[in-house]
């Protein structure tokens, strides 16, 4: 199954063309716990053999550690791939639970010339603002964005966890070619406004855990019993408590479907983000994580998955019974705004 190269899209209009699948590079070194270095480098590789572009980090990953991680593969690999970074996360070194959202245009500027520096890189293929600061008017965000594009420094610019009317704000400044959200089978919060705004405006989405941080696979069921202490899946109040077990009984009907396609939970819950870009009339590209190269080859291998009518159905009832919320505060996501 993992063999045949996926296929390609534009995402967004005007937008860099991708793998219809991208990777998630941020639990290569960061959040996830220790990490097998050589088999996330043979990861990275393996996933370019299988037609997968568009490789995804922020410059909080591991305070520039995982854009540095990274950083070789993309350069060998230069006119093979679409890098997209991120900016607006500061965190205290002595700290590092502690985060400050920035947007203003000098941040903005020096937080830029720290990713091309990181990354080795001349220009940044697709640039985002990771989150948003609502004391800074997104117009003046966006604008100090589309600065970096008129200097060459960036090519695209890209918006993380924003409501609808602050993308359609933004799109008036400058042309955004993709909207980055939480978008599951446990998450579908941005189908509330979000994701109209981006079909309308030719907008492509980049849903990022997509596999519900590991627990839509079966990976693990109760985060505080068998994840380690450095794992940040603890925090989250989904996978925690009495509300593990409950969501762990909710991954029924996808085990059901699962069988019924001779694939896994994991292939179901990425064919069913996938299958949003028919539904939904705009480009969706997951970028499910991972650090394994049999992993790679399963989540793309979900992107040759068509799911019927009925296991739709099946499946549409999920996220309204997810307990908890997708993080302890919510205040900085498009659903703590919307």
């Amino acid at each position: 199954m993992g063999s045949e190269k996926i296929e390609t899209v534009e995402l967004g209009t005007g937008g860099p063309r991708v793998g219809v699948q991208g990777l998630g590079c941020m639990g290569m070194s960061f959040a996830y716990g220790p990490t097998d270095a050589d088999e996330a480098r043979a990861t990275l590789e393996r996933a370019r053999e299988l037609g997968v572009t568009l490789f995804d980090t922020a410059d909080m990953y591991g305070m520039g550690e995982n854009e540095k991680f990274i950083a070789p593969f993309i350069r060998a690999h230069r006119d093979e791939v679409v890098l997209a970074t991120k900016f607006a996360i500061s965190l205290d070194p002595d700290d590092p639970a502690k985060r400050i959202i920035r947007n203003d245009r000098a941040y903005i500027r020096q937080a830029v010339e720290g990713s091309l520096r990181r990354l080795g890189v001349d220009e940044i293929d697709l640039y985002y603002m990771h989150r948003r600061d609502v004391n800074v008017p997104i117009e003046e965000s966006v604008g100090a964005m589309a600065e970096l594009v008129a200097e060459g420094k960036v090519k695209h610019l890209g918006l993380s966890e924003v409501t609808g009317s602050e993308l359609r704000a933004a799109q008036a400044v400058h042309p955004i070619a993709a909207l980055q959200s939480e978008w599951s089978l446990f998450s579908r919060d941005i189908e509330e406004g979000v994701v109209q705004a981006a079909a309308e405006l030719g907008v492509g989405v980049v849903p990022y855990s997509p596999l519900g941080r590991g627990f839509l696979t079966g990976a693990f069921v109760h985060a505080d019993n068998e994840l380690g202490a450095d794992d940040f899946r603890r925090q989250q109040p989904r996978f925690t408590g009495d509300n593990a077990a409950v969501n762990a009984a909710l991954l029924e009907p996808v085990r059901a479907v699962a069988d019924a396609h001779g694939a896994t939970p994991g292939q179901i819950a990425l064919a069913w983000v996938q299958q949003q870009a028919t539904a939904r009339g705009l480009a969706v590209v997951p970028i499910p994580g991972t650090r394994k190269r049999s992993r790679i080859e399963e989540n793309t291998g979900a992107t040759r998955i068509r799911l019927t009518e009925q296991d739709l159905a099946r499946l549409e009832p999920i996220a309204g019974q997810v307990a908890g919320a997708r993080y302890a505060d919510m205040s900085f996501t498009s659903a703590g705004r919307e």
